[in-house]
């Protein structure tokens, strides 16, 4: 062990490297899967040294924890289904907060070991940061289940409890950070927790893409933190790259809202409802045409170029094979055949890209709204397919909306459009939509694998 110890800080660099390699595959659909390896391979050169260099380790504890671990995250990456990935990442996100929480406990309650100022701000930061994360992501889960209602917790009381809270967090921090006191320690954890609940229970359905990724951020703040408590140089890096990755995809995803930061996690937009599907009630009031599944069949088979608007409806139907198969039909027909991809679109960053992943739909056909917004107005027919919010033309039109300002994919603009949904629902975000009631605009209402189904039996 000693002979590989006088190696863990050259082996820690290339695990380091390849945590950056691995982000850099992970940012296109191409470099994807190399990535993934890059990212596994330096885990597991990070946790081999790790042996080496850590005094005493218990390795029968330690190999049982990861082994327990390995088999639970390999039956759940086997079994989860595309719908519950949202979910089963912000659970992920959870685990990472409640490790650097005991971590952090651990290391303050530690026999003999004293803490300096620095050591102590570490342990302050990671373990409030960690315990946030914790809370805020077991919320979220619950919010992207379906176990607790989307709507956002609402009162004028809501910000004061969170400022509240805020400020005695802190000051029971400095107070340990100023005294080592191991009481205002615990309690400075116990309050964050809390404090991690009312973070997102005021936050909306229509802001949880930018939650999940905010809270991947707050993961890997979190684990940086712990590194610098365990003086562990790959975790400080992995978790550094972690948390300014997420950071940034925060800040894209707010400005693909035309939203801040600070307004989503203190602000707030969309009311959703108790269910995974939008807000209950229908809308009677407007005139909206409906058809069926073969007269979409019919108009996309005659039409020149089809742009596919896919929304977490697709998910929740399981719908993309059999859409990818409908639009490989259209295809060899001479159909010029497109997905466009809205960065909120789903419950999740970058959800929409991994359900055509793994519909295997060729990349070059899927493209995001900055490349295809101009190509709208020449284009016969847009299928809209279990999304809402994303084309909403309120977000363009109606400065009494809540998305007023918020880029959306512009589908109203093409000739024909077809949407795809169980009923005249408002979307998750709890609005309702002008596209649907515009003259241009049809309605095929069903379950979207089934109506896809219908649609392949009508190009035949």
């Amino acid at each position: 062990m000693q002979f590989l110890a006088q190696y863990a800080d050259w082996v820690y660099l290339v695990a380091a490297i390849l945590f950056i390699l691995a982000l850099k595959g992970l940012s296109s659909p191409l470099g994807a899967s190399m990535g993934n390896r890059y990212g596994m391979i330096g885990m597991l050169l990070s946790v081999l040294i790790t042996f080496a260099v850590a005094p005493n380790p218990n390795i029968a504890l330690i190999v049982g924890a990861i082994a327990a671990g390995a088999v639970i995250g390999g039956y759940r990456a086997k079994t989860v289904e595309m719908t519950a990935m949202p979910e089963t990442v912000a659970l992920m996100h959870s685990l990472v907060g409640l490790a650097a929480v005991l971590i952090a406990i651990a290391a303050v309650f530690h026999e003999g070991a004293a803490h300096d100022g620095v050591h102590r701000f570490e342990l302050f930061l990671g373990c409030f940061i960690g315990a946030i994360t914790f809370t805020a992501s077991v919320v979220a889960y619950l919010k992207l289940s379906g176990k607790a209602g989307s709507k956002p917790l609402k009162g004028g009381w809501v910000k004061p409890v969170q400022i509240v809270l805020a400020l005695a967090m802190i000051g029971f921090g400095v107070h340990y950070f100023t005294s080592e006191n191991l009481q205002s320690f615990i309690i400075m954890t116990a309050i964050a927790l809390v404090l991690g609940y009312f973070l997102i229970a005021p936050i909306g359905g229509g802001d949880m893409p930018v939650v999940v990724s905010m809270l991947n951020s707050y993961s890997g703040w979190a684990a940086a933190g712990i590194g610098f408590t365990l003086n562990n140089s790959v975790l400080i890096i992995a978790g550094s790259l972690v948390g300014s990755s997420g950071a940034i995809l925060s800040y894209i995803m707010c400005k693909a809202m035309n939203r801040s930061l600070m307004n989503v996690i203190f602000g707030g937009m969309g009311t959703g409802d108790d269910s995974a599907g939008g807000a209950t009630g229908e809308t009677k009031q407007k005139n909206y045409k409906s058809g069926s599944a073969e007269d979409a069949s019919f108009l996309m088979s005659n039409a020149d170029s089809v742009i596919i608007v896919p929304g977490y409806g697709l998910a929740v139907s399981r719908a993309q094979h059999a859409l990818q198969e409908f639009a490989t039909l259209l295809t060899e027909k001479g159909v010029n055949v497109r997905y466009a991809i809205h960065p909120v679109a789903g419950r999740m960053p970058g959800h929409m890209n991994v359900l055509l992943a793994e519909a295997e739909v060729p990349y070059e056909q899927v493209q995001e709204m900055e490349e295809i917004n101009s190509d709208f107005s020449n284009t016969d027919v847009v299928l809209v397919i279990g999304a809402n919010d994303v084309v909403n033309p309120a977000a363009l039109t109606d400065k009494n909306s809540p998305i007023y300002g918020m880029p959306i994919l512009e589908a109203h603009k093409a000739r024909t459009v077809l949407i795809v949904k169980r009923s005249m629902s408002a979307g998750y975000a709890g609005l309702d939509n002008d596209l649907f009631y515009m003259d241009k605009s049809m309605m095929i209402f069903g379950d979207a694998k089934k109506v896809v189904e219908d649609m392949i039996k009508g190009l035949h």
